[in-house]
């Protein structure tokens, strides 16, 4: 799923600057780039990288209805023998990643300038019966409904190519799924016994801390508003020594100075408990981010962040430090406010020093828009919407 798209014709190889010499020698590319994945699909007793050559190649050939039995029919395999490989076949999905993060941290031209970003993507289903599905918010479409929710990681580089791709992901289960009354579907469905319930925000981060591990090379991390707005994940991050450009609801509290904070002294004569809890001492009141729009302090810059489809991003940023409480501890960081048209705006905070500069700020700022194009091309691209298999380990692999 990276983002090089080429087709045969002559008007769409121009279009992305794609050379004919170049497009004639796109098959032997993918045999070369498919080899380094095959040996993610070896078991213990068997090789299959075959039937993950045939489930790419049958992706990429096929316009629609890309389930497993089509792609085995169209690419002339047993159909139960593609299913079995993608169902139950006990292949590691962490090794496909692992190559992922490997051939990210082995390109040269990707050292510099890459960003996570951690964000979800949900499907509609029609009943309960794949792993997972429940009523749940669907940001796709703005409501709650019956769904399957992804946790996903993506890494993207604009420095010296356009380069946009899952590089981890995970199935979120909701609480429901670990009740007794479930407990049937989770052995049918082959959800693994020892699997416990977490949270989305717990998913993104130990999907998040397996990225690093690995190496993987990126400048920051970016949230959307649900991950961005967790205190815990954007502490996790903090201790870490990782920068994170999170975006926050536009109600989030800031001050505006250093606020002294401490426990309060005994009262000389007063009765009663100690006080224990930290407070802010020093009388400052915290206020929304919202409300620096209409304090007259904002500083707006214009900043030219990179073109798109539509024409170029060339938008209004403010910029200014503030201070947060987090628990007992006080911590400066930067709120950068996009002013997107008239009447919105979107709000993030952001770890990085006080000398980083606002090019950097807001072009961190504008990435998550990747997140979502990873997004689309999966479902595009790879017939991620047309899925269909009910199984655990189906959605994993």
């Amino acid at each position: 799923m990276i983002s090089l798209h080429c087709d045969g014709n002559k008007a769409k190889t121009s279009r992305w600057g794609l050379t004919t010499e170049w497009v004639a020698g796109l098959g032997k590319k993918l045999k070369v780039f498919f080899d380094r994945y095959s040996g993610c699909f070896k078991t213990k007793t068997r090789d299959n990288s075959e039937y993950g050559y045939h489930y790419i190649h049958g992706q990429l050939r096929m316009d629609n209805e890309r389930n497993f039995a089509n792609i085995g029919r169209e690419e002339g395999v047993n159909t139960q023998n593609m299913h079995h490989f993608m169902s139950n076949s006990p292949w590691s999905a962490r090794d496909v990643y692992d190559q992922i993060h490997r051939d990210i941290k082995e390109t040269p031209d990707l050292q510099e300038g890459g960003v996570l970003i951690l964000d979800e993507s949900a499907d509609e289903k029609a009943g309960d019966n794949s792993a997972g599905a429940a009523r749940q918010y669907n940001g796709r479409m703005g409501k709650v409904d019956q769904s399957q929710v992804g946790v996903f990681v993506a890494y993207a580089n604009l420095m010296k190519y356009s380069v946009w791709t899952w590089v981890e992901g995970d199935l979120f289960l909701p609480e429901i799924w670990f009740s007794e009354s479930k407990a049937q579907d989770r052995k049918l469905l082959g959800i693994p016994d020892d699997l416990k319930f977490k949270t989305k925000i717990e998913i993104g981060l130990e999907s998040l801390n397996r990225v690093i591990r690995n190496g993987v090379p990126f400048e920051a991390i970016c949230f959307d508003g649900l991950y961005g707005r967790s205190e815990w994940l954007r502490s996790q991050i903090q201790q870490s020594n990782h920068i994170y450009m999170a975006e926050i609801p536009c109600n989030t509290n800031v001050y505006l100075s250093r606020p002294q904070l401490g426990v309060p002294e005994v009262e000389q004569g007063k009765r009663g408990r100690h006080p224990k809890k930290m407070k802010v001492l020093s009388g400052q009141q915290p206020i929304k981010a919202r409300d620096l729009l209409n304090s007259g302090d904002l500083k707006w810059h214009r900043i030219r962040v990179r073109n798109s489809e539509r024409g170029e991003i060339n938008d209004a940023f403010a910029m200014q430090r503030v201070w947060l409480r987090y628990e007992d501890k006080i911590v400066e960081e930067w709120l950068i406010i996009r002013k997107e048209s008239t009447k919105k705006h979107s709000y993030a905070l952001c770890n990085a020093s006080s000398d980083t500069a606002m090019q950097k700020l807001a072009w961190w700022k504008c990435q998550r828009y990747f997140i979502e194009r990873a997004n689309q091309d999966a479902k595009s691209e790879i017939g991620w919407d047309e899925f269909q298999a009910q199984k655990y380990r189906a959605w994993q692999h």
